[in-house]
């Protein structure tokens, strides 16, 4: 057995670290400076060819070998997420000091659930926790967890929250499963909100139809009267709200909820409110738009996602929790990795308050991202992102082939062409089949709509111009004759899938 393999502190194996992240870093920047189209439009069953390589060969290949054939045949079909006409979603590109963090994750592979796999990441991700409870306005007495996404975070909240309404009324579920009085439980949230919100009701055993969708104002956001109304049938039903969800930006329309307006109806009714920021949460860090979550100190739990609008890699998610001590209600403490006498002796186990056990210290990659960048980048980018939004959002609107949906409130623009459904959807499928950009798309009341999230630092105003043009010029020719575009599309994937081979 070859151990330099493995990386540790003998010579043999730093050299061979060294030598394949030297041999890595150049493959990346090949083929990052060759990748001029977002993405290379080649079909699923075409890109299948490309992958018929044994996974698990008896005898081993060189790593520069495997490495080479990865990025030929895998990374240089993946989405460009840091092109500028990568705008269909959430999803962004990412810092350097980040990218550089995570070899660090890799290289001393820590597990954050047990001190005794973790040592020092423990104390830093709980550094970094105590600095996010602080900027959201929590006291002290607040907590949190690093997740793997807002998907998670969110089920977290609404788990704690189902919990919690069950010990409020002498239940246990760790213990007994869930009473039938979870039969009467309810979770209310915007029309547009996640679907997580659902996908976790279900999980819980709540059942989707436990999620209760408020209404919606014309700005996408919540309508706290309609809110009032649906608590009072709740209440006539002889049913339980556990949990009011306010989202600070919708995945559709980046829309915001009356967060402070909810908090208050959420009090009234002894209610757990819980704000989703996956989306919206880096507006605390901006001057000029941190009143938007005006009232979220407020709130019982938040999600926020590091990978959006911080520009971490994936994963880096985060849970808050405005008293720590509602945690109790997940905790297990285990002989063999967080015996309870570890708490007596000061012995920190982060895993009693993750629904994970082994997991990575991702933690570390928004702590060096903040020092070595600063909060006046954060805020800048932010910033930047919501002015570019609102001038391409007066520039759709101005124009007599395209609708607007609504007025951005973020960094998201909700649009469509003035034509029928197959053409706007056509149009989303002919930019993504031909490389030229990957935009979003969505649906409001029966009809297709285009979408432009445009959180990427990259985008500029005259791009973008550029890219509606584009959707213009397709828009026309679609309407015209349908099938226009289809040779064009094929004579692009052709090309591109003989340059490959050769």
């Amino acid at each position: 057995m070859d151990l330099q393999h493995f990386l540790n502190h003998n010579p043999e194996s730093l050299a061979q670290y060294a030598q394949t992240v030297q041999q890595t870093q150049k493959l990346i920047q090949d083929c990052l400076s060759q990748q001029e189209r977002v993405f290379s439009g080649l079909s699923p069953a075409t890109l299948s060819e490309f992958l018929t390589q044994k996974i698990l060969p008896e005898q081993g290949i060189p790593t520069q070998q495997v490495l080479q054939e990865a990025v030929e045949a895998i990374f240089s079909h993946s989405i460009a997420v840091h092109h500028p006409d990568c705008v269909a979603h959430l999803h962004c590109p990412v810092l350097i000091p980040s990218l550089a963090a995570e070899m660090l994750i890799s290289a001393f592979n820590q597990s954050m659930d047990s001190w005794d796999q973790s040592g020092a990441a423990t104390l830093l991700e709980q550094n970094l926790i105590n600095f996010m409870c602080q900027l959201y306005g929590y006291d002290a007495n607040a907590d949190g967890t690093l997740t793997s996404g807002g998907t998670q975070s969110n089920f977290m909240a609404l788990m704690l929250a189902r919990d919690y309404a069950l010990q409020q009324r002498g239940f246990t579920s760790q213990l007994h499963g869930l009473p039938n009085l979870a039969g009467r439980f309810r979770i209310l949230c915007s029309e547009v909100a996640h679907f997580s919100v659902q996908q976790s009701a279900a999980i819980l055993g709540l059942g989707m139809n436990a999620v209760v969708r408020v209404k919606v104002d014309k700005n996408y956001r919540l309508c706290s009267q309609h809110l009032v109304q649906c608590l009072e049938d709740i209440d006539r039903q002889d049913l339980i709200p556990i949990c009011i969800v306010a989202t600070a930006g919708t995945t559709d329309f980046g829309s915001i909820d009356p967060i402070a307006e909810m908090t208050a109806i959420a009090h009234e009714h002894n209610t757990w409110l819980h704000v989703d920021a996956a989306y919206g949460g880096a507006l605390m860090l901006s001057d000029r738009h941190r009143q938007k979550l005006a009232g979220i100190h407020q709130a019982d739990s938040i999600t926020i996602d590091f990978h959006k609008l911080f520009y971490q890699p994936i994963p880096c998610s985060l849970f808050l929790l405005k008293d720590k001590s509602r945690f109790e209600l997940m905790r297990l403490n285990v002989a063999y990795l967080n015996p309870e006498h570890n708490e007596d002796e000061g012995i920190p186990d982060l895993v009693t308050k993750s629904i994970q056990t082994t997991r990575r210290f991702d933690a570390v990659k928004p702590y060096i991202a903040f020092r070595a960048l600063g909060r006046e980048f954060f805020a800048g980018v932010v910033d930047r992102g919501i002015e570019i939004t609102q001038q391409i959002a007066a520039h759709i609107e101005q124009d007599p082939q395209l609708e607007l949906a609504v007025s951005p409130e973020m960094s998201t623009v909700v649009f469509r062409y003035r034509s029928t459904n197959a053409v706007n959807l056509g149009i989303k499928q002919a930019l993504l089949q031909t490389g030229k950009a990957v935009i979003g798309q969505t649906e409001i009341q029966g009809k297709a709509y285009l979408k432009f999230t445009l959180i990427n630092p990259l985008v500029t105003f005259d791009r973008t111009v550029a890219l509606v043009e584009k959707i213009k010029r397709l828009g026309t020719m679609l309407s015209e004759s349908p099938h226009f575009l289809q040779p064009a599309i094929e004579a692009g994937v052709g090309n591109q899938k003989s340059k490959v081979k050769s």
